[in-house]
C-alpha cells in the first residue's frame, strides 16, 4: 500500500512538472509560430540560414512519454526503462508499436535492471504521432536507429 501512495504522489507531481513546463513554454512557442522563423547570428555578409526545426515527435513525446521516462530518456529506477543508449528502443520498430498501442505491463528487464510499472496504451496517439515518437526516441538520447515509417504503424495496428 504504502508503494502504490509513492507512486500516486510521484505520478502527482510529475504531472505538475509537465503542466508548469508546458505553461512556461507555450507562451514562447505561441509567439514563434506567428512570427518567422529565428535565424543564426552570422557575420560578414552571408544571409542568415534558418535555425534547425525541432523533431516532430518531440512534442508528442512531451505531452505522452515524459512523466515516465523523463526529459533524459533516463526512466525511474526500478519504476519506468530508460529510453536512452544502450536500452531496447533499437529493437524491432513492430514491438515498439505494440508496446504504444496496446501497453505493457509485468516485469521488464532493460540492462539488468528490473522495472514494475505498467505503461498503459496510447492508442489514441495517430499513426503519424506513434510514427513521430518513436522516430524520434530511437534518434535521441544517444540513439541512432532508423526512423519508424507511418506505414509499419499502419500495418501493425491492422494486424497485417
Amino acid at each position: 500500500m504504502n508503494r502504490i501512495i509513492k507512486q500516486l504522489i510521484f505520478s502527482v507531481v510529475s504531472g505538475v512538472f509537465v503542466i508548469s513546463y508546458m505553461n512556461s513554454n507555450g507562451n514562447e512557442k505561441a509567439e514563434a509560430v506567428r512570427s518567422e522563423p529565428p535565424v543564426k547570428e552570422i557575420s560578414g555578409n552571408r544571409p542568415a540560414e534558418p535555425a534547425a526545426k525541432e523533431h516532430p515527435g518531440k512534442a508528442v513525446y512531451i505531452k505522452y512519454c515524459l512523466v515516465c521516462h523523463q526529459a533524459s530518456g533516463s526512466g525511474v529506477p526500478g519504476m519506468f526503462p530508460p529510453l536512452k543508449k544502450g536500452s531496447w528502443v533499437g529493437k524491432d520498430p513492430k514491438e515498439l508499436v505494440l508496446i504504444i498501442t496496446k501497453g505493457l505491463s509485468g516485469k521488464v528487464e532493460v540492462n539488468g535492471e528490473v522495472y514494475k510499472s505498467a505503461m498503459p496504451p496510447q492508442a489514441q496517439l495517430t499513426d503519424k504521432e506513434i510514427a513521430d515518437v518513436l522516430s524520434y526516441v530511437r534518434s535521441d538520447f544517444g540513439n541512432s536507429f532508423k526512423p519508424v515509417d507511418v506505414e509499419l504503424v499502419k500495418k501493425v495496428r491492422s494486424g497485417k
